[in-house]
């Protein structure tokens, strides 16, 4: 798979984005909020999506999703590799997301299971946290070290 680029995708351009979560029944109620950034992830074509939700060390990991067209062959790890790349070259030290249906797949790209009562204040305030996930999701959380990491 070629080098993916990731494209932040503007606010009055979002329908692809919500069409892609609607096809894979993920939220999309919160997706125009502020505080969040979404993006394209694309290598010859469009691979999928994803966003980061918050500000600070601590972000929340949302709305992954591989386009259909695209899925196997290691598409889905890759485009998690490639925010994290982008979210590290900002100085975010640690993801966190909540998932119903994935957990495998994000253990496999190195997140752990966490309590979800020892969630940072920021993200536990999020709507993702109190409304839009059920409490049954399973938290998980990586740390990937920032820019200020690395010195």
């Amino acid at each position: 798979m070629n080098t993916l680029r990731a494209i932040p995708i503007a606010p009055e351009a979002l329908h692809e984005l919500v069409a892609a979560l609607e096809a894979a029944h993920l939220p999309t109620s919160d997706v125009r909020d502020e505080a969040r950034r979404f993006f394209r992830f694309d290598d010859t074509s469009t691979l999928g999506f994803a966003g980061i939700e918050g500000a600070g060390a601590d972000r929340l990991l949302r709305s992954v999703v591989v386009l259909p067209s695209r899925r196997h062959a290691g598409a889905g790890i890759a485009l998690v590799a490639a925010l994290e790349r982008l979210a590290r070259s900002q100085g975010i030290e640690r993801l966190h997301l909540l998932t119903t249906t994935a957990q495998p797949f994000f253990e496999r790209c190195g997140f752990t299971i966490a309590d979800r009562a020892s969630a940072p204040a920021a993200i536990a305030a999020s709507r993702e946290f109190r409304s839009l996930c059920p409490s049954s999701a399973a938290y998980l959380v990586k740390s990937i070290g920032g820019v200020d990491a690395a010195a």
